[in-house]
């Protein structure tokens, strides 16, 4: 659509993941209108990411350490794993404060589609992360996607072999939300999770 060097942009913003080719052009066209924007800045974070950014030696959270500011915070409660698919959750859930935890980071979910079974995660370092008999629960916070429940099943039947208590996010309505609006698998797991009051 473009000439030259702009329509190259506008496809390498385009690659990343949910990026469109309407916000693409929209983010090419502003580091080109806006004389303010730090392009150098840009490219520089970017090499610094790669270079520096790895995984956790121990969860496989990103850190720019060998162990991530979590794993190596002695306050936390080494006894209790929440298993999550990707470092974007660790985020989401330390922002409840409400886990006080370690993780294990699982690298993404099976997906037989896709091609990913569990071979391809991370589950073998996590299973050797439990061999001490140190941990007392897992609690699996994959997505309540259909890989997600995939993922969750496949750990729990695991995980029946080693005795270790296993326990999964609960998962319904969101607050605020409409009984209308829910579709029958959220609310069929509202009814599954409901809680008695008093």
């Amino acid at each position: 659509m473009y000439d030259g060097i702009v329509q190259d942009l506008i496809d390498e913003f385009g690659r990343l993941p949910g990026i469109g080719p309407k916000s693409a052009q929209r983010i090419a066209f502003h580091i080109l209108q806006t004389q303010s924007f730090d392009v150098s800045r840009l490219a520089e974070l970017l090499t610094e990411v790669r270079e520096r950014v790895r995984f956790c030696e121990v969860c496989g959270n990103i850190t720019e350490q060998e162990r991530c500011s979590i794993c190596a915070d002695p306050r936390r409660d080494a006894t209790l794993i929440c298993v999550v698919e990707e470092p974007k959750d660790v985020a989401a859930i330390e922002r409840t404060r409400q886990f006080r935890g370690l993780y294990h980071v699982l690298g993404g979910a099976i997906s037989p589609i896709d091609g990913i079974g569990p071979d391809d995660l991370s589950i073998p370092q996590f299973m050797r992360r439990l061999s001490d008999g140190e941990v007392r629960e897992v609690i699996l916070a994959t997505d309540p996607n259909l890989e997600g429940e995939a993922t969750a099943a496949y750990l729990s039947r695991l995980l029946t072999s080693i005795e270790v208590p296993v326990s999964r996010l609960a998962s319904g309505l969101p607050v605020g939300g409409d009984l209308e609006f829910a579709d029958e698998v959220t609310l069929g797991r509202a009814f599954e999770g409901r809680t008695r009051m008093g």
